[in-house]
């Protein structure tokens, strides 16, 4: 992990900010959102499973007609690569299902997205990309006994020194989009990250500390393309417990936290 700090935050998009059908600001981890003018909620360009060459699950992967209620925002607490080529993003994904199924005994990978340091949008856990078309709930292993409500996304790397790559960045704020608009969530309250629901570093300081801004981009580029933001509400009731960061979390090896707990009924 480096060790030095990327530039100042800066407050980036704020709502719907459109210019020529785009919303553009520059700067290293800038948040950015391409804004199409579309009334229907936009799927980013993407690689499935076939195209990274996934393992078929060891058991079929439980979808719930409920749709989730959060999306989650994960880093990867892995290095943060200066490879950034198509190669690079499906070894990432071969790679983490490998670990998840032969390290920590899971049924597939336990994200249903992952984002690559390049930009690269991947499928991760089998029956992701149908589930969010058709409206349900393809149930991943990612944050430990809420894995029933979230769906969530893992970015590349390290981010508790310096934030993502502004490829990997429009490519986030893309695919919150598309998942809040699918199932009729407001970014506002939707878009979290993986310590607001468990004792762990991810997804890293710096990155979540950026999750504001990724909200009122996400929100901005909704209103872009004439998607009505939250259409469905959300019981707070079952949210989450904004648990405390452990203070040795940065110290451990990975700090990516539990991504399965004793209330998980999938794995």
């Amino acid at each position: 992990m480096s060790s030095h700090h990327g530039p100042a935050r800066r407050t980036l998009l704020q709502g719907a900010a459109v210019v020529s059908g785009a919303a553009l600001l520059t700067g290293t981890g800038s948040i950015t959102a391409r804004a199409q003018t579309r009334a229907t909620t936009v799927e980013p360009g993407m690689y499935f499973r076939a195209d990274w060459n996934a393992r078929p699950p060891s058991s079929p992967v439980q979808v719930l007609a409920t749709p989730p209620d959060y999306v989650v925002v994960h880093h990867t607490a892995t290095p943060n690569s200066t490879d950034y080529s198509e190669a690079h993003a499906l070894a990432l994904s071969r790679s983490i299902q490998n670990f998840h199924m032969d390290g920590n005994g899971w049924a597939d990978a336990g994200q249903q997205f992952t984002i690559s340091r390049g930009g690269h949008l991947m499928e991760g856990r089998d029956r992701a990309v149908p589930a969010v078309r058709e409206g349900s709930h393809c149930v991943g292993a990612h944050v430990a006994d809420n894995n029933s409500t979230c769906v969530g996304i893992e970015n590349e790397g390290t981010y508790m020194d310096v934030g993502p790559t502004q490829a990997l960045t429009d490519k986030l704020v893309e695919t919150l989009a598309w998942l809040c608009g699918a199932y009729g969530l407001d970014p506002q309250t939707a878009i979290l990250g993986h310590r607001d629901f468990n004792a762990t570093a991810c997804p890293g300081d710096v990155l979540y500390a950026r999750l504001p801004d990724l909200r009122n981009a996400v929100s901005g580029l909704l209103v872009a393309q004439g998607v009505e933001i939250g259409r469905r509400p959300i019981s707070i009731s079952d949210g989450p417990t904004y648990p405390p960061v452990p203070e040795n979390e940065p110290r451990r090896k990975f700090f990516h936290g539990p991504g399965r707990g004793s209330d998980d009924f999938t794995r």
